[in-house]
């Protein structure tokens, strides 16, 4: 009989606030801040600091894992919508008020790196590593289209509202400007020296700033006044000016014009730069600790500025006498001639730095890896609030004035500032406590709630005194820190090693522990109570009772439960075991090529399982110390194993990001246990083996659950076997790793979405329907023959799979069935002959009326793909004869439709509005109304006032 073995599966992921893979935003109440937590999306209440919502998508079919995120953007027209790019190249909208999933939109080969949005949220931009921009409906869920040119990743993008069009930056050095009326680029801006990291547009579309890694801001003007033919009397002595000096664009197509640069006060590269909502303020992150924060000047004070300056350049050219490059002297009416003339209307009357003056520089004690302004409004003295990813796992809110910036809120409680080294679980399994470079914490895994934090040194390992109120953690500088779990601190520190302890373990009848050293001892501690400084109540202490000397540096030690055998495992790749009673040598184990970092022994003491850095898992008897079998378990070193508690059945976790579930009966690989996007340094199985922790360098601390579903081996072999075999094909046809050749065409375009296993499933059903429909159309036309044949009524039986409905009807439920975002991919796989049936039933959709608007798509996507086949096929000519007399009619009469429904509800909104007695109708145009009356009475009579005063003067 073949043997079934139960599943786990992730339950839960915690640990991790803020990850350095994806920007932060507002959401439009700025109260809340979305941020990327590897795959999750993580909703924080800036001023409770706690997550209010936690999104994650469900892992992937073929592998089982799930998608970091890589790029965020909150859609400005609502409170709850965010788009959200994975490194997978999908992007989801999500709404993380219902906690649902509302949009799949799969069109990128690689990793998105950049979403934004329009300001009416009707298109949706991204980019990719895989070179790509797409634009997609965001209403119709659907893709536009895909832009294609530049020859790396795409690093940020930004919509020009008036123009329509699109402005891109890539790693390859180059800003693009994008057509939606052509479809094309129209402007590549070149200059940069370096990659071009982020771009940003102020609120008018006046001013258009770029970032790399070049010490400037470069800083370009817009042209929106393309599609002007006429310049109108007013402006016409403007535009002689600008013709003289040469200011207007030689083209309609060059939309950026280079305005000047501002020097950065930091060497390193830039991350993000920003405009916040009311377009005061820039905002210009690097790569390290700083954020530069910039005062976007007003008309007013530009022109100020432009005056001075103008005024200095002029003081200093007569002062030194410098001559023109015609060889006549400048004078003074020279320079007041070009001031009267020059009245700043043209742009290059002014330079970068008159539009932007550096405010401050904000520094945190940690890397800066996002940034996002506040879109609520300020308090009283304040210019803005932002917010601030940190490297170590944290966000910080900062209030910015005008001189300095203040920290008002920190989120960091519910995670460790750098990866997780150890975990620990009590003996009921109810506790969970973990360590880090600087801080203890105590868990409830259940929950995934932080109980207590506590300050440390570097643990590298640690235990839980019985009882589950103090625990004792190991350090990198060799002591031991003895906690109060209760009172949340640390209560003593015993210099125990003069190096490293690597591990320790905890002695089966609880009395103490042992510890193992790189400074080559194992030593043996017992528990104690002591009264120290004339204190009451006694604490807590470890005493050494025994000092094993190795030969080598210890990595990692085990006591069996029957408390018989220590195992060491030393430096020089082989393991020593010990009878714990005598301290003498038992057995010697040795076959590992490089150094075991971490071994178990079973609960019954009859086998030893060590993992090591050269990869390979071991499985030991402890009667003779014979291997049973060597096994390739991970393609990088194994860092933790564990035996689950009763069992021969064994966990492993290595630095591949891989857990994996092992039968050491049969020398069997039962589960691999995908989730952490980084090295897995630490295991700990429950006592009765329903659940697993996991700790990582991401991190992240994971709860993986025993589940009630069944599984059997040669079953999830063949899962594997599939799996790869689907990852070459994904490698085969990826274009990840293109040649130069291999490059799109500069400034091409293309279609937006991509063949995915969800397109290629609705392409089947829609084959299928259209085979049953017709399987029914014939049924139905034998039965009409038969009973005519027999002269009687018979009764038809109707195929019940088609739910009911007419072929027709089940063919059109069918083609709607299918999401917007894959529609498109599904009718081009869709072969020559399924292609005509379908367009002839759109002869009977239209007359009916059903679903017009999705029929049209379907009838234009059609004669698209397969336009050249269709006009040269004579059977289709009466088809296509047909569609274009009804097409056009069933589209104006759903115009007319609507065109009557608006009108009708105008209408009845005019009658009912004067009837209306709503407290604020139009409330805040009466608001804006009364301020502007106030406002023109405090001028009067601060213009009344002020001719008073001046009579008074006068008179005096």
């Amino acid at each position: 009989m073949v043997k079934a073995y139960l599943r786990y599966d992730q339950a839960d992921a915690f640990g991790v606030v803020v990850s350095s893979d994806a920007n932060i935003c507002y959401d439009n109440s700025g109260k809340l801040l979305v941020a990327g937590a590897l795959e999750q999306l993580k909703v924080w209440n800036v001023k409770q600091g706690r997550a209010v919502h936690a999104l994650a998508p469900l892992p992937s079919a073929a592998s089982g894992s799930r998608a970091v995120v890589t790029a965020i953007a909150c859609m400005p027209n609502s409170s709850s919508l965010v788009a959200v790019g994975y490194s997978d190249g999908s992007i989801k909208v999500w709404d993380f008020v219902e906690g649902s999933c509302e949009t799949t939109l799969n069109g990128h080969k690689g990793a998105v790196t950049t979403v934004r949005y329009n300001r009416a949220s009707s298109l949706l931009a991204s980019g990719s590593k895989d070179t790509d921009i797409i634009v997609w409906d965001a209403v119709g869920e659907v893709g536009l289209f895909r832009f294609r040119g530049h020859r790396d990743q795409v690093t940020d993008l930004v919509f020009l509202e008036r123009g329509h069009r699109l402005i891109s930056c890539s790693k390859d050095t180059f800003v693009k400007v994008w057509d939606f009326d052509t479809q094309s680029c129209i402007q590549t801006v070149v200059g940069h020296r370096s990659e071009v990291w982020s771009i940003d547009v102020g609120l008018n579309e006046t001013c258009f700033v770029t970032g790399s890694a070049d010490l400037e801001l470069r800083v370009y003007t817009i042209n929106n006044q393309q599609y002007q033919e006429e310049v109108t009397i007013e402006s016409a002595r403007a535009h002689s000016r600008k013709l003289e000096c040469g200011s207007l664009p030689q083209n309609k197509w060059e939309v950026l014009r280079h305005l000047g640069d501002i020097k950065r006060q930091s060497s390193e590269r830039i991350v993000t730069l920003r405009f916040n909502g009311s377009g005061t303020l820039l905002g210009c992150q690097v790569a390290g600790k700083a954020l530069e924060l910039y005062a976007v000047l007003d008309r007013s004070d530009v022109l100020r500025r432009a005056k001075r300056r103008k005024s200095r350049k002029k003081e200093k050219a007569l002062k030194s006498g410098r001559k023109e490059s015609d060889g006549n002297e400048v004078s003074q009416a020279d320079f007041g001639g070009i001031a009267e003339v020059s009245q700043f209307d043209t742009a290059d009357d002014f330079v970068a730095t008159d539009h932007f003056q550096l405010l401050q520089i904000l520094r945190a004690k940690h890397k800066i890896r996002s940034f996002s302004f506040s879109p609520g409004h300020s308090k009283k003295g304040l210019l803005s609030s932002i917010a601030l990813a940190l490297h170590n796992n944290s966000l910080e809110v900062y209030d910015v004035q005008k001189e300095n910036a203040a920290r008002v809120y920190t989120i960091d409680l519910a995670g460790h500032r750098s990866d997780v080294r150890a975990a620990v679980l009590s003996s009921d399994s109810t506790i969970l406590m973990t360590t880090s470079h600087n801080s203890v914490k105590i868990w409830n895994p259940r929950t995934c709630s932080c109980l207590r934090t506590m300050e440390s040194g570097y643990g590298l390992c640690g235990v839980l005194v019985p009882g589950d109120r103090h625990s004792v953690v190991g350090t990198k500088g060799g002591s031991l820190e003895i906690f109060s779990i209760t009172a949340g601190e640390q209560l003593k520190t015993v210099e125990a090693h003069s190096g490293a302890i690597w591990s320790l373990a905890a002695l089966p009848d609880g009395s103490g522990f042992v510890s193992g050293s790189a400074d080559h001892d194992v030593k043996f501690w017992e528990y104690e109570l002591v009264q120290e400084n004339d204190n009451a109540t006694k604490q807590l202490n470890v005493r050494n009772t025994r000092t094993l000397r190795m030969a080598e540096d210890v990595l990692s030690v085990r006591i069996s439960l029957d408390f018989k055998y220590l195992a060491i495992a030393l430096l020089d790749s082989t393991i020593k075991v010990f009878f714990v009673d005598s301290l003498k040598f038992f057995l010697s184990l040795y076959g590992h090529k490089l150094p075991v970092l971490c071994m178990d022994i079973s609960s019954d003491g009859a086998l030893l399982v060590s993992g090591s850095a050269d990869k390979n898992i071991k499985i030991w008897g402890m009667d003779f110390g014979d291997c049973h079998k060597s096994i390739f378990a991970h393609n990088d070193s194994v860092m933790a194993i564990q035996f689950v508690h009763n069992t021969h059945y064994v966990f492993s976790a290595g630095k591949d990001r891989l857990i994996k579930y092992w039968d050491a009966d049969k020398f069997e690989l039962l589960l691999t246990l995908e989730g952490h996007q980084a090295e897995v340094w630490c295991l700990a199985v429950s006592s009765l083996g329903d659940f697993l922790i996991s700790g990582s360098h991401d991190r992240s601390i994971r709860r993986w659950e025993r589940t009630d579903e069944p599984f059997f081996i040669e079953e999830e072999r063949e899962k594997r076997l599939e799996t790869l075999f689907e990852a070459g094909l994904d490698d085969a046809h990826s274009g990840m790793h293109m040649s130069k050749e291999d490059f799109p065409e500069e400034g091409t375009f293309g279609v937006a979405g991509k063949k995915t296993q969800e397109s290629i499933t609705a392409a089947d059903s829609i084959i299928e329907a259209l085979d049953m429909a017709e399987a029914e159309k014939n049924r139905l036309a034998m039965h009409k023959v038969e009973r005519t044949d027999a002269g009687k009524t018979l009764v038809f039986q109707p195929n019940a799979l088609l739910l009911g409905l007419s072929p027709s009807a089940y063919v059109l439920h069918a083609v709607s069935s299918v999401r917007p975002s894959e529609l498109e991919q599904a009718l081009l796989m869709l072969p020559f002959t399924d292609a005509l049936k379908l367009l002839e039933y759109h002869l009977e959709w239209i007359p009916q009326g059903n679903q017009v608007e999705l029929v049209c798509r379907v009838v234009s996507l059609l004669l698209r793909i397969h336009h050249q086949q269709l006009i040269t096929t004579v059977s289709a000519r009466p088809v296509l004869t047909l569609l274009q007399g009804i097409l056009h009619k069933g589209v104006q009469q759903l115009k007319d439709t609507l065109g009557f429904n608006i009108a009708a509800m105008s209408h009845m909104q005019t009658i009912l509005l004067p009837g209306s007695d709503a407290l604020f109708k139009d409330a805040g145009k009466k608001l804006l109304e009364i301020r502007e009356k106030h406002l023109g009475e405090k001028n009067k009579i601060t213009a009344t006032q002020r001719k008073q005063k001046r009579q008074k003067q006068s008179a005096a």
